[in-house]
């Protein structure tokens, strides 16, 4: 089977031609510099650049793929969640390929697409998931922190979300704090490598909590306080390389320990983790240090496809086609606030 994915729910838009589980092209145009100037995504201007970009950037996904239109078999698009006038376009962009094909279309929710991705690997990477089994997964992605229970393929419950701020928007939000350029995670993750995570003591907000859910809101607000209180805590390189790793170590410490709790508590042998903060060094380390001493299985995303990308849309998508031939209608509608069932 070959098939089209295209990814459009927030500010990367991207297409991917998928065969048999294997990802032939993966073409992302980010949008990282337009936003820069305003410190996070503005939506009008991301919806803007998605419709500058998505014809090119899917032309390219084809043509590196060495596939024609009439060559695929379906074509898969995000339908949420997401940015609704984002979502609009790869969406109806998608749907429109589809009819004119006369192909089958699915729309394919984000956080699930996340959810599987860290079952896409190998070089070439290809989708592994004959080796697929019961896990506790941690998506971080932009403006979410969900942990959620997979009992099997397709059959999973959420245990917890934030309740505020996730855990990318506290990187970069404090980041901002800092006069650190935007997105602040990769840079606070940069400077957090030479620095003293145990430097500033920082609450690790719920990580004691019996419930799953998480919330970052609180220790950006003591971050803010503590800056306020110590003027001169970032005047030396050494001193904002210390209060980096401190930041980095108190959101870690919250991801890793929830996630390994919930695990301990099902009896869970395979721990997976996902999402554009899963490219943070530090959460990769301790989650891998963590399983080796309790005896788990880790799964991580690889780097390129933990940021928003079209592959992770494309793999889902050919999977739960083969799995009972799953359809979307061509007249569906964007799902902005879809809930992961």
């Amino acid at each position: 089977m070959t098939l089209l994915a295209i990814e459009t729910s927030c500010d990367e838009t991207s297409a991917a031609v998928v065969r048999d589980g294997r990802p032939l092209s993966n073409i992302v145009s980010s949008q990282i510099a337009l936003h820069a100037e305003y410190g996070g995504v503005v939506p009008e201007l991301a919806t803007r650049e998605h419709l500058r970009n998505l014809l090119p950037v899917t032309r390219q996904a084809l043509s590196a793929a060495g596939v024609a239109p009439k060559e695929l078999d379906a074509v898969a698009a995000t339908q949420g969640p997401g940015l609704p006038s984002a979502l609009m376009v790869g969406l109806k962009a998608a749907q429109a390929l589809a009819f004119s094909l006369r192909k089958p279309f699915l729309g394919i929710h984000h956080h699930e697409a996340h959810l599987y991705s860290p079952w896409i690997s190998g070089n070439p990477p290809q989708a592994d998931f004959a080796g697929f089994q019961p896990s506790v997964s941690l998506i971080v992605s932009g403006g979410h922190t969900l942990l959620v229970h997979v009992r099997s393929e397709f059959k999973h419950r959420v245990l917890g979300a934030t309740v505020d701020d996730a855990a990318g928007e506290c990187f970069d939000k404090i980041g901002k704090l800092i006069g650190l350029p935007y997105p602040g995670g990769p840079e606070i993750d940069r400077l957090a490598a030479g620095g003293n995570p145990k430097a500033f003591n920082f609450p690790r907000p719920m990580l004691h909590e019996k419930r799953d859910d998480f919330s970052f809101a609180g220790l950006k607000t003591s971050a803010r306080y503590f800056l306020e209180k110590n003027p001169s805590a970032l005047d030396s390189a050494a001193r904002l390389r210390d209060f980096c790793a401190s930041v980095q170590a108190a959101i870690v410490d919250v991801l890793v320990g929830k996630t390994m709790r919930a695990a301990e508590r099902l009896d869970v042998r395979c721990v997976t983790a996902s999402g554009g903060v899963v490219c943070n060094s530090a959460l990769r380390k301790d989650l891998a240090a963590t399983c080796q001493r309790d005896g788990l299985t880790l799964r991580l995303a690889s780097r390129e496809y933990s940021t928003d990308n079209a592959v992770m849309i494309g793999i889902l998508a050919e999977r739960k086609f083969h799995s009972g031939n799953y359809q979307t209608p061509l007249d569906a509608e964007i799902e902005p606030s879809w809930a992961l069932s």
